[in-house]
């Protein structure tokens, strides 16, 4: 293999016009915008909004952080899948899920699969956010940032 299809292997791209970088902060973003649109959807129509609010207290957390959490879930979901803002939106939801680490997931242990469910998929989710932050908001986004 020469140098010149090296150089050309890892230039190339699946999408005529978008590099695979810009792809792959793509899908992280729509993904990571779907699971939050789930996790609020959870919560509405699952739970219900009554049902958040009253876990919430038995955490020992007031009440209405659930509806701040909610709407955090379900506007931050929207604006990932859209590309809107995407860096400050991946920050501004990296404290709930460090605070579902803190209540309730930690006391579980570490492993996603102990009873109460640990808090290893809470802190990747964090890392998953904090990485989508620096990649910034990918191909096919609604509001491209100036890198």
């Amino acid at each position: 293999m020469s140098d010149v299809t090296i150089r050309n292997s890892v230039n190339s791209s699946i999408v005529e016009g978008v590099t695979n970088a810009d792809l792959a902060a793509a899908i992280l973003r729509f993904s990571m915008g779907v699971l939050f649109l789930a996790h609020a959807g959870l919560k509405i129509f699952i739970f219900t909004p009554a049902g958040t609010v009253a876990y919430f207290g038995s955490l020992g957390l007031p009440g209405g952080l659930a509806y701040l959490v909610l709407g955090a879930e379900l506007l931050g979901g929207i604006a990932l899948i859209l590309g809107l803002w995407t860096r400050w939106v991946s920050l501004a939801l990296v404290p709930i899920l460090l605070g579902s680490i803190y209540t309730p997931h930690g006391a579980a242990g570490f492993f996603f699969s102990n009873e109460g469910g640990g808090w290893e998929f809470p802190m990747f989710w964090a890392i998953t956010l904090i990485v989508q932050a620096l990649l910034g908001d990918g191909a096919f986004s609604l509001k491209r940032a100036r890198d």
